[in-house]
């Protein structure tokens, strides 16, 4: 198991429910693959540099995960066809 920090742009349109039901959901196909999430930031709205989807704005999320390095590229698939999702980062953490 390895230590992660996925960060995540999601849609700024979203109200509290569906924000919270994207998290969750993502959070589940972390579970599903035998990892765990151990720390959630929610940094709130913010700025972006440019455009995404003709939107300025985006709610940015931090989570620590730890999970094998095998299921990253699974949950980085599903993360790219979740509609919410505009961007994510997966990065080792040493």
């Amino acid at each position: 198991m390895r230590k992660y920090e996925l960060v995540c742009v999601i849609h700024p349109d979203l109200d509290e429910t569906a924000f919270n039901d994207v998290l969750d959901q993502i959070k589940g196909w972390i579970g599903e693959a035998d990892g765990s999430v151990d720390n959630v930031e929610i940094w709130g709205r913010r700025k972006m540099a440019y455009q995404i989807r003709k939107q300025m704005e985006g709610q940015y999320v931090l989570l620590n995960v730890t999970m094998l390095p095998a299921t990253t590229s699974e949950l980085e698939r599903k993360l790219r066809l979740l509609e919410p999702v505009m961007r994510h980062m997966l990065v080792l953490v040493n």
